[in-house]
């Protein structure tokens, strides 16, 4: 019996034991017939909207993600936090809705926030709800039950809401409150993004108790160059070690980063964090000349982390939207999807992070593939045979035979999506384009390429990965934006490595080890089910060589959905 397939059955155990029934029926069941992509191993509901991961964390052994949603159709709007359970992070149980508009501080819907495990283990959830004025506020909920591991009941603080929209905070723009931070002193510490005098800004509380919350006069930080921060995180991170470090660690061994969502990215910044006085000095800051750190150059908002105490690490969980129109999501009767969760880690050299699919999912790779030493000569196309193409996770690593074959960079190159957008994958050049070719069909008409190209600078190589789905579909009416960026690696000294976690509608991959993250849609209407091939290629004039490639067919997640016993408790 699969591991899968023992999982679900010992959480449905799990679950009629708490008083709710599992339905077996996998929300991916059309997927081989009229919903070509839909996921097979990506979270996503069984049906209808979803946004923004909200209060990811780990409790009693189990991990819960709560996320926007709306019951009631496949476009945004009547906004509540649904919820889901895992053991694994990979195969998912939706369990009964956690939060819903019922006070006056949140009638008109609740949007995000982030979840605190206070001390004695007890979950507290701070989100923004919208009031009967359609003012953004600041509320509280808990658990009903603590012995409850599913915790599938929360009730609403009477104190709602704890934090308003006052001395000059536009009540349109104060929303996301963060997982909050105990300092030294034991006082606790949180931020809600905003935008004051059109400068996107991290407002600042204390609370002694998690309901007495008091505005501190100076923002955590903000910045003159950014319009309004949504969803921003502020975490630790070890610059000692490959573990996590919780939220309110006092380490002295870490940076801070600061993200915030902004620009339909999610940008973020380093620096040093002083919890006496509660002081953020960055190392840079948003938008400077010539630093361009986000999670992820394509698509990926509205992030949220959580420190995992079980595996010490820390987990990143965003939102991946769709790529098509809102009259395709409407007939598909779903938008929206979570990215893999991903493990952050500080780079070794300390200058940005570092991110990669967690463990786990790897369990769900089943028939491989591999090549070795394979040398691909100029304009050559290998098929990567026996996978299934349409549901893969692919691994490649490239050695360049001839590195003083680089082109010279132009100075005026400084925007790697620019490049890219300029430079596509069929667009010859000397060491590069180089990579894959997922959702292809047999004859290329179709393909979303993810490739490498090498410059030369002032005695420095430069790597660029790009993402092109200018040739992803012969649908027209579709999003076909091309992402680049540029990856921090010597290719000197490094060889050059690419992942890709190819699932019928995205594509998620980490070049550099992690580096550089790109996500993408793509929605081809011929490479398809079976007719999806995948290709390595180089179509560089200079001859690169792949030192490694392994594929492997992916299992589909067991994603199933409950059925409730008896109605929700308002």
């Amino acid at each position: 019996m699969e591991i899968s397939v023992i999982w679900v059955v010992g959480f449905c155990v799990l679950l009629v034991d708490h008083g709710v029934q599992a339905s077996h029926q996998s929300s991916r069941n059309l997927q081989e017939t009229d919903q070509p992509y839909r996921t097979g191993y990506h979270f996503q509901p069984p049906k209808n909207w979803m946004n923004d991961p909200n209060g990811p964390m780990y409790y009693k052994g189990v991990y819960h993600l709560f996320y926007q949603y709306n019951p009631d159709g496949a476009v945004w709007g009547n906004i509540i936090w649904a919820h889901s359970v895992s053991y694994d992070l990979v195969n998912w149980v939706h369990i009964d809705h956690a939060i819903y508009p019922t006070q006056p501080s949140d009638i008109n819907g609740c949007w995000s926030g982030s979840t605190t495990i206070l001390p004695g283990e007890k979950p507290a959830i701070l989100y923004t709800g919208i009031d009967t004025k359609n003012h953004q506020v600041q509320n509280l909920a808990v658990p009903k039950n603590l012995s409850d591991p599913l915790l599938k009941e929360w009730k609403k603080s009477p104190y709602n809401p704890l934090m308003t929209p006052i001395d000059g905070i536009d009540p349109d723009l104060y929303r996301d409150p963060t997982t909050a931070w105990q300092g030294p002193d034991k006082i606790w510490r949180v931020i809600v993004g905003s935008q004051i005098n059109g400068h996107g800004r991290a407002i600042l509380y204390r609370s002694k108790d998690f309901v007495n919350w008091t505005r501190i006069d100076s923002p955590l930080h903000s910045s003159g160059k950014t319009e309004m921060w949504e969803c921003p995180d502020f975490f630790p991170v070890s610059t000692s070690s490959t573990n996590g470090v919780d939220t309110s660690s006092q380490d002295k061994s870490t940076k801070h980063v600061l993200k915030a969502s902004f620009n339909h990215h999610d940008y973020y910044i380093l620096g040093s964090y002083m919890p006496e006085n509660d002081k953020f000095s960055v190392e840079t800051n948003f938008m400077d000349s010539g630093v361009d750190l986000r999670y992820d150059y394509g698509k990926f908002y509205a992030s949220k982390t959580f420190f995992d105490g079980a595996m010490n690490r820390r987990i990143l969980w965003g939102w991946i939207n769709e790529s098509d129109s809102e009259s395709d999501d409407i007939k598909k009767g779903w938008s929206g999807l979570q990215s893999i969760p991903r493990t952050v880690l500080l780079s070794k050299n300390g200058k940005q992070i570092v991110q990669w699919p967690v463990k786990e999912i790897e369990k769900l790779r089943s028939k491989n593939v591999s090549f070795h030493d394979k040398k691909l000569k100029s304009g050559s196309v290998l098929e990567v045979p026996g996978i299934t193409a349409s549901q893969a996770d692919v691994d490649v690593s490239f050695e360049l035979l001839n590195l003083e074959d680089a082109e010279i960079l132009d100075p005026s190159w400084t925007d790697p999506q620019l490049l890219c957008s300029q430079k596509k994958a069929s667009v010859r050049g000397k060491l590069g384009p180089f990579g894959l070719l997922a959702f292809a069909t047999k004859d290329l008409k179709e393909q979303t390429a993810i490739y490498f190209r090498i410059f030369r600078s002032n005695h420095k190589y430069i790597v660029l990965m790009c993402s092109d789905q200018s040739r992803s579909s012969v649908r027209e009416e579709l999003d076909k934006t091309t992402y680049g960026a540029f990856v921090d690696m010597d290719p000197r000294h490094e060889i050059i490595t690419l992942r890709s976690l190819i699932d019928h509608s995205i594509v998620e991959s980490f070049g550099g080890e992690g580096r550089a993250c790109i996500t993408t849609r793509a929605y081809a209407k011929l490479a398809i089910h079976k007719q999806a091939y995948l290709f390595a290629f180089n179509n560089g004039t200079s001859s690169v060589k792949i030192s490694r490639l392994n594929a492997w067919s992916m299992k589909n997640a067991q994603i199933v959905s409950t059925t409730k016993r008896r109605k929700p408790h308002l």
